[in-house]
């Protein structure tokens, strides 16, 4: 199948490593030009190498930046006024109970998840819009529906990505543009198995032991029963990035190995 991505510029927020960098090596390898983001030099150059390592050819560019805030976003935009495709995938979690989760904690995870991707959506969108094409993708996560009762706060962001999704996709209708939302479900990326390997050590078991309570006890609806690949997120993503799923927008699509026990 032709994605027909080949020279599309495409800009993924927050994509140094995990999802985000794993979207940006599939667009690459379509042959679309990339805009790599993180909050630090020393992490987009070495994003940059591997991506570079990985995808040969690849056409890529860098931007340091903390997309997360107001002054970042407005320094991407400065730097690139316009894109073809825009995956909104800058987030972050983290486990705490309810009852200790603060003021603030609400506050941080909403702005990091949610408004980073109103202020990028609400500044490449028009351009897109007068051009009669374009992608507008929201990374959010099966957790918008299946709340985890260990980070309330965190599935509270990802429903709002949804209905912010949607929401903008009926406003752009007929447009030419499409926006959708690609929900992974327990993906590894270098982040997570980092916190696994502190978690196993902390409760005195191996990293393979606590990842298969983590289906017990967690996620025991997961049909793969397993973490999926941040690749495997990203080919989906690629997917809707590119001229092939012009028939799809407003829709969510899960990445979560059937974790989301009802038809949707």
């Amino acid at each position: 199948m032709d994605f027909q991505l080949t020279d599309r510029l495409a800009l993924i927020t927050g994509s140094t490593s995990g999802i985000g960098f794993a979207i940006a090596r599939g667009l690459a390898a379509e042959g679309a030009r990339v805009i790599i983001t993180g909050r630090t030099q020393a992490g987009v150059d070495d994003a940059l190498q591997r991506l570079s390592a990985l995808v040969p050819g690849a056409r890529a560019q860098g931007i340091a930046a903390d997309c997360a805030s107001a002054s970042g976003a407005q320094a991407v935009f400065a730097a690139v006024p316009e894109v073809d495709i825009l995956v909104n995938n800058l987030g972050i979690y983290e486990r705490m109970p309810f009852f200790d989760i603060a003021d603030a904690d609400w506050m941080r995870l909403f702005e990091v998840n949610v408004m980073s991707g109103v202020r990028f959506s609400r500044h490449y969108a028009p351009t897109m819009v007068r051009r009669g094409w374009g992608r507008v993708l929201f990374i959010s996560s099966e957790s918008g529906l299946n709340i985890p009762r260990e980070m309330i706060h965190y599935g509270m962001t990802k429903t709002a990505q949804l209905s912010i999704a949607h929401g903008l996709a009926i406003e752009l209708a007929g447009t030419g543009v499409t926006v959708n939302t690609v929900l992974p479900g327990p993906t590894r990326t270098e982040n997570s198995e980092q916190l696994r390997t502190q978690r196993a050590a902390a409760a005195g078991i191996s990293v393979p032991e606590l990842e298969k309570d983590f289906f017990v006890t967690f996620r025991p609806t997961s049909l793969l029963k397993r973490f999926t690949s941040a690749e495997e997120v990203a080919n989906l993503a690629v997917y809707v990035c590119s001229a092939a799923s012009s028939a799809t927008t407003g829709a969510a699509l899960r990445a979560d190995g059937g974790v989301v026990n009802q038809i949707m």
